[in-house]
């Protein structure tokens, strides 16, 4: 019986072969290298954010100087997404990752090891602009990596369940390492990390570059770069000094002005940076939207449940972190089930959706939360159904975001990705600390100054936040279902021809 079974296997083995392409050698050590880059950029978002306080303390700087040590990140990360997916595209993949992967772990270096608050500033923005380099080129590198649909659904539910999971991992990460250890620790971590990981890259990652190398879209490139900036720096103002700045309305104005010449710009750039056929694709389109929105929405949880067990259930940093592992596991076990097994069969359609409906769910069911409420009763529940519905959107939504891309468009639809989630994630903060901060106002106004009365505040603030993020999830769950096709997604080899030269 063996000889014919092998017989049978070979035979389906040179079919797939021949329909897909050949595997690439060690793929699954290619994904263990894109995991890890990933994770470092994710997890980097929220992993200094806990060490901010000790960090305050130690160099002396103000509140205003604090915010921006998170700005820098962010902005240079998400105004330069589009370009370092592009040189991706342009340079190879393994080029982009290893050139990413040295300057993170260099630039991290630097902010760990700041004497004062202008190098660990600075730092933190090279650690933007390495990562903006970093992520689309592990995700590009992913998808030219794994063709045959079968084993991509399997490496996309791995690399959904680290991206998603990725902010409570660095909140846990960040409370371990700066209770027993030193608020540098939180930056020196990704020495390791990065080190792994390029070792990995040098190893195991192929450098597919285009016959024909195109130049790069410079007007598009400025257009995007400033635009982007403008949108994430407009959005980072109205969190730390409200909705009146007037920075704040003249930097979301340009920023989208500009965003729009750029769309306008890249139907007759004759090498545009951001080909419209790449966010033209429905599937595309509704995974790319639904990242933006998911973005938005799941800040309501990191952002203001970890507010609410610090300071209502004085739980420490590193409690906090804990908590929140169950709902990493919900989401890594849902990514799993919904694309390995369910979105070959049924497609995004229902799943994304179904994810969007589970996320409002949860949020609504965090809006009782009071100052009576316990972890196991009143907290686990909804955070468990937060994880499994984030996992039915983040590993589809990525799989769908690259499915049927050219090996020369891979890199910028990887980054369109990333800046979906990113800038929807600085125009959650924004939004939902604004509206918290006014809700907890209108709640104390005319009230006795007291703890009892602050206490109340504060839930009435996150309750509003919560909220707020249910109907992201709605609006995310109404587009999604209208825009993906219905149905199991279909392999063009035409539009993947590129990928096996």
């Amino acid at each position: 019986m063996a000889q014919p079974d092998s017989a049978t296997a070979s035979s389906r083995q040179a079919r797939e072969d021949a329909r897909y392409g050949p595997r690439v050698p060690h793929e699954w050590m290619i994904l263990a290298v894109v995991s890890l880059a990933q994770l470092m950029v994710v997890l980097d978002v929220t992993i200094v954010t806990i060490a901010l306080p000790s960090a305050q303390e130690d160099l002396g700087f103000s509140n205003d100087s604090r915010q921006w040590i998170v700005t820098a990140y962010a902005l240079a990360f998400g105004s330069l997404l589009l370009v370092g997916g592009r040189i991706a595209d342009l340079f190879g993949r393994r080029t982009a990752l290893i050139g990413g992967l040295v300057g993170f772990g260099l630039a991290s270096a630097l902010a760990g090891i700041a004497p004062n608050v202008a190098v660990l500033t600075g730092g933190r923005a090279l650690q933007g602009v390495f990562g903006a380099l970093l992520a689309p080129a592990a995700l590009s590198a992913l998808n030219t990596t794994f063709t045959h649909p079968a084993d991509r659904n399997r490496a996309f539910a791995v690399y959904g369940a680290v991206a998603g999971a990725g902010g409570a991992i660095g909140l846990l990460l960040g409370g371990v390492l700066t209770e027993y250890l030193n608020w540098r620790w939180t930056l020196f971590v990704n020495l390791l990390i990065a080190g792994v990981a390029l070792v990995g890259a040098r190893l195991y990652v192929p450098n597919h570059r285009p016959e024909t190398r195109p130049t790069m879209d410079l007007p598009g490139t400025l257009l995007a770069c400033a635009g982007l900036f403008l949108l994430v720096f407009g959005f980072s103002r109205a969190e730390s000094r409200g909705w009146s700045s007037p920075q704040c309305w003249v930097s979301l104005i340009v920023g989208l002005l500009l965003l729009a010449v750029f769309a306008w710009w890249q139907t007759r750039a004759r090498h545009p940076l951001l080909p419209l056929r790449v966010p033209g694709e429905r599937n595309r389109g509704a995974s790319y939207l639904g990242m933006f929105i998911t973005g938005a929405g799941i800040f309501g949880v990191f952002l203001f449940l970890t507010y609410y067990m610090q300071l209502i259930l004085h739980y420490s940093p590193v409690r906090t972190g804990l908590a929140f592992l169950p709902m990493v596991g919900a989401l890594m076990v849902a990514a799993q089930v919904a694309t390995v097994g369910l979105l070959p069969r049924v497609g995004p359609k229902p799943l994304v959706p179904l994810g969007m409906g589970l996320g409002a769910i949860g949020m609504l069911w965090l809006t009782r939360l009071d100052l009576g409420s316990s972890y196991g009763l009143h907290v686990l529940p909804p955070l468990l159904i937060l994880g499994f519905g984030m996992g039915l959107i983040f590993a589809p939504a990525m799989a769908m975001a690259t499915y049927n891309v050219g090996e020369h468009d891979a890199g910028v639809a990887a980054a369109m990705v990333n800046t979906c989630q990113q800038v929807g994630g600085s125009i959650g903060v924004a939004l939902l600390s604004s509206l918290a901060a006014t809700a907890a106002a209108n709640f104390a106004k005319g009230k006795p100054n007291t703890s009892l009365v602050a206490a109340e505040a504060q839930l009435h603030s996150y309750a509003t936040a919560y909220r707020w993020s249910a109907g992201f999830f709605v609006v995310g769950m109404v587009l999604c279902f209208l825009l993906y096709r219905p149905g199991a997604p279909k392999f063009d080899p035409e539009a993947q021809g590129a990928m096996h030269m």
